[in-house]
């Protein structure tokens, strides 16, 4: 015979005081985000870049 008053007993329910619980890690949430990993140059370097590229063009073609 099943027991009626099983489905409308209080459930035993476990709670942690907020002091217990573990400290998250900022920079794995910060990972987590989408922010973390491979970085673009930025316009300093790429101008850079750009130079020396040209540079080496006008050497390389000198020659001809």
């Amino acid at each position: 015979m099943a027991n009626k008053t099983l489905g409308t007993r209080q459930k035993l329910v476990f709670r942690l005081d907020p002091a217990q619980v573990k400290p998250r890690n900022p920079v794995a949430a910060l990972a987590k985000r989408g922010g973390a990993g491979s970085h673009q140059k930025n316009s300093a370097a790429l101008r850079q870049a750009q130079k020396q590229a040209l540079k080496k063009l006008a050497i390389d073609g000198e020659g001809d």
